[in-house]
């Protein structure tokens, strides 16, 4: 079992920045990748970047890219999305997932056996 706790969710206004985290904790042997999704009022949960630890392979929705950065510190294994000049679009409730995905899943939520309980993110002026 793997047991996974963001923080750092808020309130930005537009062109602000936010830090994510996702600290994971359990048997890491059941994970290879850690990834963000976000989930906006009333729409479906929607896939925003992830990190595949054996490769270092990073992916981006194209909504979010040159704007949201991934990474991880190896030591704590804690997985952290630097978010820059943040819109409206992107308020949301950003969820960390983690598992073993295969590569043609690693942008979809089957790709992922563990999840957070999610962490608010409001960019409104």
């Amino acid at each position: 079992q793997v047991q996974l706790m963001e923080s750092g969710g808020g309130l930005v206004q537009p062109g602000g920045s936010l830090r994510l985290s996702c600290s994971a904790s359990g048997s890491g042997s059941s994970i290879n990748a850690m990834a963000w999704f976000r989930q906006a009022p009333g729409q479906e949960r929607e896939f925003v970047s992830t990190l595949r630890w054996s490769t270092g392979h990073i992916y981006y929705a194209d909504a979010v890219k040159g704007r949201f950065t991934i990474s991880r510190d190896r030591s704590t294994s804690v997985v952290s999305l630097q978010m820059n000049n943040l819109e409206p679009a992107d308020t949301g409730v950003y969820y960390c997932a983690a598992g073993r995905p295969i590569v043609s899943s690693m942008a979809t939520m089957v790709g992922y056996r563990y999840w957070g309980q999610g962490t608010q993110v409001t960019v409104s002026s």
